[in-house]
């Protein structure tokens, strides 16, 4: 199945970028980042949606900043969308926020603890918005199948998976790559090169109590190179410009300094991969 979101052509065998920092941490951050990415992207010649959260529902602590709320957020996403003139991508949490969000952006993702929740799969299907469906770290990648019906028995087709790792004991996350191709059968696929590395729950407090997650950021190009050899259609990356002040997923996030060298090797590996790459979806 291939479609379109603006200028994105998804599921078509070329390669494209999901990038953006964790959460809106302000109006002015950003439209900085997505002006910072798009430029980039541009400059490395790879399409581009703008990702950030109106909301992080799901955050470690109740202290843990969540973000600027569906209003504002759907504005500062809607500006962003106008001002930088590139597809915009977010989450949502709940049915009620399906038809609000969508008058904003391109795109409606649903979170990978979330993607057996038919209510929510269906509103968002029901918006006509494109919908990537992120992976449970607790779902076999066959399994999503169910989540793919559940959209396109709603009447709309324009959906995609992301792969983000999978439990794999306590604070752990692992990649198996053989998921890429079993479920680009069923969808196009993204990998998340960013929450791949994520350690869940790992960060301390000064009181040693698990307050957030960690991360191992290095191993961000090494698996973004091996999921673009085996064969994907998008890379999401949280980007940000200072990982270490950011308000949410910092350990896991991708120095926007970084960004075009990582881009530039998967572009590079990408033409090798493509003849036998191409989307094989339904």
């Amino acid at each position: 199945m291939e479609f379109e979101i603006g200028n994105v052509h998804v599921g078509s065998g070329e390669l494209f970028l999901i990038a953006g920092p964790c959460v809106i941490e302000s109006e002015a951050h950003a439209l900085k980042m997505a002006e910072a990415i798009s430029e980039i992207a541009g400059e490395v010649g790879i399409p581009y949606i703008f990702k950030a959260s109106y909301d992080k529902a799901n955050r470690t602590s109740l202290k843990s900043f969540r973000g600027p709320g569906l209003r504002e957020g759907a504005r500062i996403l809607r500006k962003i969308a106008e001002a930088i003139r590139v597809p915009v991508l977010t989450d949502i949490h709940e049915p009620e926020h399906a038809e609000l969000i969508a008058e904003a952006v391109d795109v409606l993702q649903i979170p990978a603890f979330l993607c057996r929740q038919t209510d929510l799969l269906v509103a968002a299907a029901k918006t006509g918005r494109a919908i990537n469906v992120k992976k449970g770290q607790f779902v076999a990648p066959w399994d999503m199948r169910h989540a793919v019906e559940k959209i396109r028995e709603s009447g709309n087709d324009r959906v995609f998976l992301t792969e983000r790792g999978s439990s794999f004991g306590y604070n752990n996350l692992v990649v198996d790559m053989r998921s890429l191709a079993i479920m680009r059968k069923l969808a196009p696929v993204v990998f998340d090169a960013t929450h791949s590395v994520q350690l869940p729950s790992s960060g301390t407090s000064d009181n040693g109590a698990p307050q957030q997650s960690g991360g191992q950021p290095e191993f961000i190009p090494v698996l973004s190179r091996a999921a673009v050899a085996v064969g994907v259609d998008g890379v999401f990356m949280e980007v940000h410009d200072n990982p270490a002040q950011a308000k949410s997923d910092g350990a896991n996030a991708l120095p926007v300094s970084e960004l075009k060298q990582v881009l530039q090797q998967l572009m590079a590996i990408h033409r090798v991969a493509q003849p036998t790459s191409a989307s094989k979806t339904q």
